[in-house]
């Protein structure tokens, strides 16, 4: 039988990890949510290159339909390229599954977005799954790997 200090000691310890647990999936659904925001708004004041290091690691492997990048340098401007075919665009995300393994986490979430084009085009409108990776790093957790996986789509996409 365990004594009442030892008993009160585990009682803590586990306490401690379940509360380093949610705060780590806070901390991760924020970076998400800082992401997905940051679709939107990243160059609302001109050309900004320094963002994804606020979000990503130095080796992230991003795929989507419309290409892959594989490190920091050059992904803002393959963001850009992207975004500027574009007047504006609207993301929203939902359903976030965050599994946990140390200083490692996968995680996958919904997304919906609006692509409104210049001119009288119908919107482009897509809806799919994001799906990737996060580490935990000196300055927070990082996105490391991050695929989207389109489920639909309506209206003409990008020219």
């Amino acid at each position: 039988m365990l004594s009442s200090t030892t008993a009160a000691g585990a009682e803590d310890a586990a306490l401690r990890d379940q509360v380093r647990m949610l705060a780590d999936r806070s901390e991760i659904t924020a970076l998400l949510d800082r992401y997905v925001v940051l679709l939107d708004t990243q160059d609302e004041n001109g050309f900004d290159e320094t963002w994804p290091r606020r979000i990503f690691t130095e080796d992230v492997r991003l795929v989507f339909p419309i290409g892959e990048h594989h490190g920091l340098d050059g992904l803002s401007e393959f963001h850009y390229r992207a975004k500027r075919k574009f007047v504006r665009t609207h993301h929203l995300a939902s359903n976030y599954l965050v599994d946990l393994d140390g200083d490692r986490a996968a995680f996958r979430f919904q997304m919906i977005s609006t692509h409104v084009h210049p001119g009288e085009k119908p919107l482009f409108e897509v809806g799919g799954h994001y799906e990737g990776e996060a580490v935990r790093t000196d300055e927070g957790w990082r996105i490391r790997r991050w695929t989207y996986h389109v489920a639909w789509s309506t209206g003409p996409g990008p020219s």
